[in-house]
């Protein structure tokens, strides 16, 4: 076995789920990595035998999580925030921006709800939200900057659409978005786990994800970054004892707000949660992620592409846009003459996992997947009424 191939083999033996199931559904729900879950059993351990004697071990881990974040995308330590979801950090942001009535926020059409819907709720204060439709799936920059105007203060946009998995030029859009003034929102949660992202050398202003997909971990822990430059340009929200500077003297009560994202934690944190989602960070970064660089790029771009050579020979139709530069782990499909629902049912009686989404099948492989994953996928398809 070359270097390579152990690599993978190593990475697969962490995740335990591959006992049982060819999943290729990280675009939804992930399964825990091993690493996550005895950091849970861990906790559960301590919290039930000890109480809050561990506490300030709990919260340095915490840290040490935020440290492992920042370091993953280049950011710096303050300008990460360890939120629940993708939706609280986008809601933070929306919320909390000084607009004025008659500003407006450009996104896409097709964004996953999270990422319209708290920009469709300033509506009562004035903004608008314009919605950039996307036909063919392929987002195009110069179609987001058409939408925009004098009164366009962020364009809000997914890494990488949850439908088809459009990955985005974020570098390029930002260029332009900061030539005319305009902040950039990225939902990252499609691609954060996996793809390579330099929060610096991209210039990105605001980015958000959950751990529950391509991180390997539980849902209800995830990240927000605010870019250091921000974070006095936004209103706080959500404020309690643990965004202020002095947050464990409670008998001095000054709204003295630390300096960093972190004032958006507010009150006591999903330790266990955060743990485990840091477990995982280091299993990822110990592939090989990094800002600049992700052998699991290259491992998952190759599992879409063999899947889409296999679901070919079998007659079905894809529906995801492949381009060179904007391919991901995320691969929409078709079988003509079989229903999308009673395909994936009988997937799932048969030990493969994926999705249907807006009426298309959907696979989402990650790293650890190998080929007798593509295997079992291709032979259910074909079995299935």
């Amino acid at each position: 076995m070359n270097a390579s191939n152990h690599r993978w083999e190593s990475f697969r033996r962490q995740m335990p789920v591959t006992k049982r199931w060819a999943y290729l559904d990280h675009a939804a729900v992930a399964p825990l990595s091993e690493p996550a879950r005895s950091a849970i059993s861990q906790w559960a351990d301590q919290a039930a035998e000890q109480g809050d004697v561990c506490w300030p071990q709990w919260d340095q881990r915490c840290q040490q999580v935020r440290q492992t974040a920042a370091s993953m995308i280049n950011a710096n330590t303050s300008e990460i925030a360890l939120v629940p979801n993708t939706t609280t950090g986008i809601g933070l942001v929306a919320e909390g921006y000084p607009w004025r009535e008659g500003d407006n926020v450009v996104t896409l059409a097709n964004e996953f709800p999270s990422n319209q819907y708290p920009w469709m709720n300033l509506a009562t204060r004035g903004v608008r939200t314009r919605r950039v439709e996307v036909p063919d799936g392929q987002v195009r920059v110069d179609h987001l900057l058409a939408a925009c105007d004098q009164r366009t203060r962020i364009i809000s946009v997914s890494w990488v659409g949850y439908a088809t998995g459009w990955r985005m030029d974020v570098s390029g859009l930002v260029q332009e978005a900061h030539r005319r003034g305009i902040l950039v929102f990225l939902d990252a949660i499609q691609g954060l786990g996996v793809f390579p992202l330099d929060v610096q050398a991209w210039e990105v202003d605001f980015l958000a994800a959950d751990g529950h997909k391509w991180m390997l971990g539980p849902e209800g822990a995830g990240l927000l970054f605010i870019r250091a430059e921000h974070l006095e340009r936004l209103r706080p929200l959500l404020v309690g004892w643990n965004s202020v500077q002095q947050s464990h003297d409670f008998s001095r009560c000054d709204l003295d707000l630390r300096p960093a994202a972190a004032r958006y934690e507010g009150g006591s944190a999903n330790m266990a949660g955060i743990a485990a989602l840091g477990a995982s960070l280091e299993l990822l970064t110990g592939a090989g992620l990094t800002p600049d660089d992700s052998p699991l790029a290259d491992r998952v771009v190759e599992w879409t592409d063999l899947a889409i050579e296999r679901l070919r020979s079998i007659g079905a139709l894809i529906r995801s846009p492949r381009v060179h530069g904007h391919e991901s782990g995320i691969l929409a499909f078709e079988l003509p003459g079989k229903s999308p629902s009673a395909v994936r049912r009988h997937c799932l009686e048969n030990g493969v996992v994926l999705s249907v989404r807006h009426g298309w099948l959907r696979i989402s492989p990650h790293a650890y997947n190998n080929e007798q994953d593509i295997d079992r996928l291709i032979a259910q398809l074909q079995d299935a009424p």
